[in-house]
């Protein structure tokens, strides 16, 4: 869950104590690990559920804390928006009906969490990326109002000194830049806590960065981002970005992203990796500190590490090693934090049992990966999966080999026989692992998301078509079908309601537009030859300064010595604007008054779209 009494490390005399509590913490780590402290059996799974709440429109709710007071249960706590939250599980040791018993527990506080949501008008939703999520809801009114948030987003922009950079290509591309880090807060995720053994930590740890992109392969979500048809798991690029502290340079930049899968194989204790982590990057929050870690130890008392603790919840490795006590026992965990949220809760058990059975079934000839296999073939094959899902091919011992191949005749064998090496119940190896199986061989929820999306654009406007899509999320859910098994949507699932209509569900975002200082006679022709009916024309700040109409058009393509004046003489300056959340009826009644056919829509003074009579 992360400390949440937290404030930004900024003064010199916090700095003192707080490196000083960083350094004790490294300390206490190394005792405990070379004088044998840490738990090393049973082993225990764990996991933490991210959701989306959406409103009767299905657009981003803005209700979390409201649905927080009712729930009024520790599982549940806030995340970065207003439109997350997140449970947080018990866990359970690694043997029988573990991973049954996991998702029995979910359903619980998910069954728990929909009741809470619907009595404030809500319902969840389980996937990566929210689809309907647009920039209105990315403003710092939708930011969680706890300070760890403002801290977070204030020390990361402190240390980058310019906007945050979006830039993610696909089928489409995402190119903008925002003030704040709540691109962050489009991620949900369902991530999946293994323990392991500090004696094997370094192999245990190349091992689960060896699986990850076969893993991530079959479980894409998220790939969809304002309407951008972009990565199988467009999670992965965003969340980089999202909150990335290393400002662009002319100058090649070395650093690693706070958010990153490693540089390389790791050949050192945990200790080790943790002081790494201290290397690279800076600290950024601090809390109150009651007492030091050393002494704690001496005391006969385990260590929280709160210091260390506080670091470490500011990287974000894509497999992160985390640091817990439990039972007054210290332990190490990985946590798994690629998997994406949904589409199902079944679906989501079956991804982590995909990867613990990995995780416990590795074969002796990967006992020291780092020996058999190149770790950028492995980094390689994590963002080949993000990018591609399932038509990802894969750089596997000395083999080129698809996606689909690799898992079949691969890697569920070895799940399986992970699963039963630990105690785990046959029942539920095969109950699960075989939704896996049925997914490879027909779609996962990333595949059926870009079908779906893709039926409904041909018939409905991008707003609309993004909201069908949610609604038929939720009511597949709602049935408790897997993803394998999800019909793509009719269509009908959603009609919005005349009077919620706003200009941005109709205006066109692909916009001819020129600036002052463009010749004319081009402008004008493209007009012509493109038929189109009105160009906006940008000044030099590319801000709306006025607007070329067909009928400037037709009257300037008359008289061929006119042409070459300026657009700055032709275009009107004396321009009706409105917003994307403008109603719509105001918008027609806008068009009705002053007898004209086009509305510029502005953000300030930035053009975002056009909508004309034809679009309403």
């Amino acid at each position: 869950m992360g400390e949440m009494n937290v404030k930004k490390l900024s003064d010199a005399a916090d700095k003192i104590e707080y490196i000083d509590q960083l350094v004790g913490d490294i300390e206490a780590l190394d005792l405990m690990l070379k004088t044998g402290k840490f738990e090393k059996s049973p082993i225990r799974i764990g996991a933490e559920q991210e959701f989306c709440l959406v409103d009767e429109s299905w657009n981003p709710s803005n209700k979390a804390d409201d649905v927080l007071k009712e729930l009024n249960d520790p599982h549940f706590t806030n995340e970065l928006t207003r439109y997350n939250l997140e449970i947080n599980m018990e866990p359970y040791v690694l043997e029988g009906n573990c991973f049954s018993e996991l998702h029995a527990q979910l359903n619980d506080l998910l069954l728990k969490a929909k009741e809470a949501a619907e009595k404030v008008g809500n319902k969840i939703i389980l996937t990566g990326i929210l689809p309907t999520i647009d920039t209105p809801f990315l403003g710092l009114d939708y930011m969680t109002p706890l300070v760890r948030y403002r801290v977070l987003n204030d020390a990361i922009k402190s240390i980058r000194k310019e906007d945050i950079e979006l830039h993610i290509k696909g089928v489409d591309e995402v190119n903008l830049h925002h003030d704040t880090i709540l691109y962050e807060g489009c991620n949900t995720s369902f991530q999946c806590h293994l323990q392991i053994d500090p004696d094997d930590f370094a192999n245990s740890y190349n091992w689960a960065q060896a699986i990850a992109g076969p893993v991530l392969s079959i479980c894409t979500n998220s790939p969809l981002l304002l309407g951008k048809e972009l990565w199988e798991e467009t999670r992965i690029a965003l969340f980089t970005q999202s909150v990335d502290t290393r400002a662009s340079t002319f100058i090649l930049n070395e650093k690693e992203s706070r958010v990153s899968f490693g540089m390389d194989w790791i050949c050192c204790s945990a200790a080790d990796f943790f002081k790494d982590a201290i290397i690279q990057f800076r600290s950024l929050v601090t809390t109150a500190f009651e007492s030091d870690s050393l002494s704690e130890l001496e005391a006969g008392i385990t260590p929280k590490l709160r210091a260390l603790q506080l670091h470490n919840g500011t990287t974000y490795k894509w497999n992160r090693v985390c640091y817990g006590v439990s039972d007054g026992k210290p332990h190490l965990r990985i946590e798994n934090r690629y998997l994406p949220s949904g589409p199902t809760p079944t679906d989501e058990i079956a991804n982590m049992m995909l990867w613990v059975g990995l995780m416990q079934g590795r074969p002796k000839e990967f006992e020291e990966v780092h020996k058999v296999m190149d770790f950028k073939d492995v980094k390689s094959n994590f963002f080949n999966a993000a990018r591609y899902g399932m038509a990802a091919q894969f750089h596997w011992n000395g083999e080129l080999i698809s996606s689909h191949d690799l898992l079949l005749d691969h890697l569920l064998p070895m799940a399986f026989r992970g699963l039963y090496s630990m105690g785990v119940a046959p029942r539920d190896a095969e109950r699960y692992l075989s939704i896996i199986e049925k997914r490879i061989r027909s779609n996962n929820g990333s595949r059926w998301m870009v079908e779906a999306y893709r039926k409904l654009v041909k018939q409905h406007t991008v707003p609309d078509a993004l909201k069908i899509l949610v609604a038929t999320m939720y009511q597949r859910k709602e049935k408790k079908y897997t993803v394998d098994a999800w019909q793509l949507p009719r269509g009908d699932e959603y009609e919005v309601p005349e009077e919620l209509r706003v200009v941005r569900d109709f205006m066109t975002t692909k916009i001819l537009s020129a600036q002052e200082n463009d010749s004319a006679q081009l402008v004008l022709k493209m007009m012509e030859w493109k038929n189109i009916h009105h160009t906006p024309i940008l000044d030099n700040n590319l801000e709306l300064a006025g607007l070329l109409t067909w009928t400037d058009v037709k009257y300037y393509l008359d008289k061929p010595e006119e042409v070459k004046k300026s657009i700055r003489s032709m275009m009107k300056t004396d321009l009706i604007t409105v917003t994307a959340d403008t109603p719509l009826d105001e918008a027609k009644s806008l068009m009705e008054k002053n007898k004209i056919n086009c509305l510029p829509v502005v953000n300030g003074a930035k053009l975002v779209g056009i909508i004309t009579s034809n679009d309403i």
